[in-house]
């Protein structure tokens, strides 16, 4: 096992197109590297090779320079000087950038020596360039200027939001702790405070995502489709499956899925005792045993994360030591950081940076392992040729993370030395899973109808949500008195806000995640190895084709789904023996 002394810090590659000092002020600075990429004559394969290497490494400093003010703004949400600078480059420079894109991917697409272009990737690249240049218009540069400048109030609307308990003001995230009380009146108290806060705000919430809505569906008719659904599945990228699978995966997990979900619900009430299970009985620990509490602080919850990846591999917990070292971590929740958890990749270092919300509990304990799968994914594709084949789909870089929360799973002992609450962390984790496949059902649904009915009002939204709610949730809870609170749940939703459209990836790869971990059970070297070889492709390969070398299938049928279910009910069944 590495210890800090041998560890090997990563620095970025040099700089030969741009050159090293080279620093981002205004876009007259970048704008020569532009020109010189649109205008420069391509002769020979080496000079269109020497063209690719030129546009990454201009890219990869910009997605870079962009990402720490992404990061800086989301650590200090009030930060007046962090909020400008951050939509500096949203107004300033992302516009500029989104016109010199295209042009660029024309000047490429019908370069004569591409089809010499033999290195893995290049087709998978080239493919995504050809459906940039489709859904391009540039009267779509201001909108989604505006657009971007829109989404970013969600963030500050929701990290401005406290609640005060027992004359302590706290963060939601720290308030939510409350619900696995064992005092229900605590826990009720808790839940009607988080519920009133958000709902306070739920006016300003529905007035933002109109303006969204609006604004999505423009972009969406301007490039020339019916709706912001069918470019959006254009603009990520969605080669590999259509709106048609995701109904598909909607139907499956309601019928695969929405039953466990009852029985799950049922039980709970039975253990508790109660006459109705309300939603903040949700949490508690059904034997009324006290919340499980892995760690203290966020340096403990990361040291006892390194030391269950160097477990997994000594190379696995390399990767978090790197960035321990780099001080590329903000774990813990405190009042002015925008909500959420996110592992943004870094494109000049190649290491990643780790934003969180810890308190101290079960969940924040799997989202570090969670984001931790996104950073390895990061260190083992850092030094792949181009940045273009560093990014993967949400599918592949969701399958990175989920995967690593089931695989680490054997390692829990060192959050847990109790075998009774390691088997309760385990129990509950296997849970929030089979939880997770109607949520994101849910979501996506509500998404899909939202913007093939965009000019739906206020009223006809909350009135399809609690109706497809309803279609992915148990009929155990009891909202009475609470149907107010129900209209809004979806305004937690971060991604509805956001980025539109990236859920259904969550359900997608949480299925493959639980093939990962099956193949890591059956033969644990040999599915770790799977698992390794299919996050090292990058974006140099179909998902299908990331899926196969991680040995799982891309398939979004009711009898996969089922089988995966049932393997991951045998697995509770022998924890709770």
């Amino acid at each position: 096992m590495s210890n800090q002394e041998t560890l090997h810090i990563p620095t970025r590659a040099k700089r030969p197109f741009i050159g090293e000092e080279f620093d981002l002020k205004k876009w007259d600075d970048v704008q020569p590297f532009f020109e010189n990429l649109k205008n420069r004559e391509i002769n020979s394969l080496e000079d269109l090779k020497q063209w690719f290497s030129d546009r990454s490494e201009i890219e990869s400093y910009l997605s870079e320079n962009f990402a720490w003010r992404y990061i800086r703004q989301t650590c200090d949400t009030a930060n007046t000087g962090l909020i400008n600078a951050l939509q500096f480059f949203i107004t300033e420079i992302q516009p500029k950038l989104a016109e010199y894109g295209n042009a660029l991917d024309k000047k490429i697409v019908d370069n004569p020596f591409l089809g010499e272009l033999t290195e893995p990737g290049f087709a998978i690249t080239l493919r995504g360039m050809k459906k940039a240049i489709e859904i391009f218009r540039e009267e779509n540069i201001p909108v989604i200027t505006e657009m971007q400048t829109e989404e970013r109030k969600y963030g500050a609307i929701a990290g401005a939001m406290t609640v005060t308990l027992d004359g302590e003001e706290m963060t939601l995230q720290r308030a939510a702790d409350r619900l696995q009380s064992t005092d229900r009146r605590v826990r009720e108290e808790a839940w009607r405070a988080i519920s009133g806060r958000r709902y306070e705000d739920h006016d300003k919430l529905d007035e933002l995502l109109n303006k969204l809505v609006t604004l999505r569906d423009t972009v969406g008719r301007n490039a020339g489709f019916n709706n912001y659904r069918d470019y959006m599945f254009a603009a990520m990228g969605r080669f590999d499956y259509t709106p048609q699978d995701c109904f598909n995966f909607h139907d499956s997990v309601k019928k695969a899925v929405v039953p466990i979900l009852n029985e799950m619900a049922a039980e709970r009430k039975a253990a508790l005792q109660l006459d109705a299970l309300r939603p903040w009985d949700t949490k508690v620990d059904p034997k009324g045993l006290p919340p499980l509490k892995p760690f203290e602080t966020g340096e403990e919850l990361l040291d006892k994360t390194i030391r269950a990846f160097s477990r997994l591999d000594p190379f696995l917990g390399d990767c978090l030591r790197i960035m321990k070292t780099m001080k590329h971590l903000d774990l813990e929740s405190r009042k002015g950081k925008a909500p959420g958890g996110y592992n943004y990749p870094l494109d000049e270092i190649g290491v990643p940076f780790i934003f969180m919300n810890a308190t101290s509990n079960l969940r924040d304990m799997v989202t570090l392992l969670h984001e931790g799968g996104h950073a390895v994914h990061s260190l083992v594709t850092r030094d792949l040729a181009l940045n273009s084949f560093k990014h993967t789909p949400s599918e592949v870089a969701e399958l990175a993370s989920m995967s690593m929360e089931l695989i680490t799973m054997d390692f829990w002992d060192e959050f847990f030395e109790n075998e009774e609450d390691l088997k309760r962390a385990k129990i509950t984790h296997l849970e929030s899973i089979i939880e997770t496949l109607p949520w994101v059902a849910t979501v996506d649904k509500f998404q899909h109808w939202m913007y093939e009915n965009p000019q739906h009002t206020p009223e006809q939204r909350t009135e399809a949500w609690v109706r497809i709610y309803e279609e992915f949730t148990d009929t155990v809870m009891d909202w009475s008195g609470l149907e107010n609170f129900k209209k809004y749940l979806w305004q937690r939703q971060l991604h509805i806000y956001e980025v539109p459209f990236y859920y259904i990836e969550y359900g997608i790869a949480q299925l493959g995640a639980i093939g990962v971990w099956k193949n890591y059970r059956e033969d644990a070297a040999k599915g770790l190895k799977g698992y390794l070889d299919a996050l090292k492709l990058g974006y140099t390969a179909t998902i299908g084709e990331i899926y196969q070398a991680a040995n799982i299938p891309f398939d979004f049928s009711e009898r996969h789904i089922a089988e995966l279910m049932q393997f991951v009910r045998d697995e509770l069944a022998e924890l709770k023996k």
